[in-house]
């Protein structure tokens, strides 16, 4: 069987992305970034401007030029001391319950491997999907995705790529973002809308 699950606001309390860049960057780089890149986010969170639109203008802002090893470096160390923190304790005890079930479970994420593929590969997942960055042949950051940002109909089609003929069984996320995702497997759950984080979804065996 096997089981997908989101990270941002689903595994983990909140949105992982500005927590990364602020470690990469300073908090002065990053909030010099937000201002100039204000209205495009602004945009977004008035339903004005979409989700990949405003996304890929803020990393472009803040990646552009860096190279890939300080870029990995930077999404190892995250993965490792910041990530842990604001896990969601009964999300994770699901995760745990599917891992000891023996479910393959997967990571689906928008935000960018450098630091989620690291986390979900400690915690013992059987994959991870999530956003991938482009880097030109001299391996500088361009600030673009390569392919698509991975949310909504591209988590999705990330997941059938990958499982091919194979069901998912459970899925699990906490906006619309994850429509799609929940819409294709056979129980799919959207978390944190008054049940506790997952507190109060039916026990495993019960799926």
């Amino acid at each position: 069987m096997w089981a997908a699950f989101d990270f941002d606001g689903t595994l983990r309390r909140g949105d992982s992305l500005v927590g990364f860049l602020r470690d990469l960057l300073g908090p002065t780089s990053l909030g010099a970034a937000l201002v100039r890149e204000a209205p495009w986010l602004l945009g977004y969170a008035a339903g004005w401007v979409g989700n990949d639109v405003a996304k890929q203008r803020l990393l472009r802002r803040c990646l552009r030029g860096l190279p890939l090893a300080r870029l990995q470096e930077a999404g190892q160390r995250f993965a490792v001391e910041a990530l842990p923190r604001g896990l969601r304790a009964p999300m994770i005890r699901r995760l745990r319950a599917h891992q000891a079930a023996g479910h393959h479970c997967v990571l689906v994420t928008a935000s960018p491997s450098l630091y989620t593929a690291p986390w979900a590969h400690a915690m013992g997942f059987r994959a991870s999907i999530g956003t991938e960055l482009e880097f030109d042949p001299q391996g500088l950051a361009s600030g673009s995705f390569d392919g698509l940002n991975c949310w909504g109909p591209e988590k999705a089609r990330r997941l059938r790529e990958l499982l091919g003929e194979q069901a998912l069984d459970y899925a699990y996320g906490d906006t619309r973002g994850d429509r799609e995702m929940l819409a294709m497997a056979r129980r799919g759950w959207l978390v944190g809308r008054g049940n506790g984080w997952g507190e109060r979804l039916p026990l495993l065996e019960e799926g």
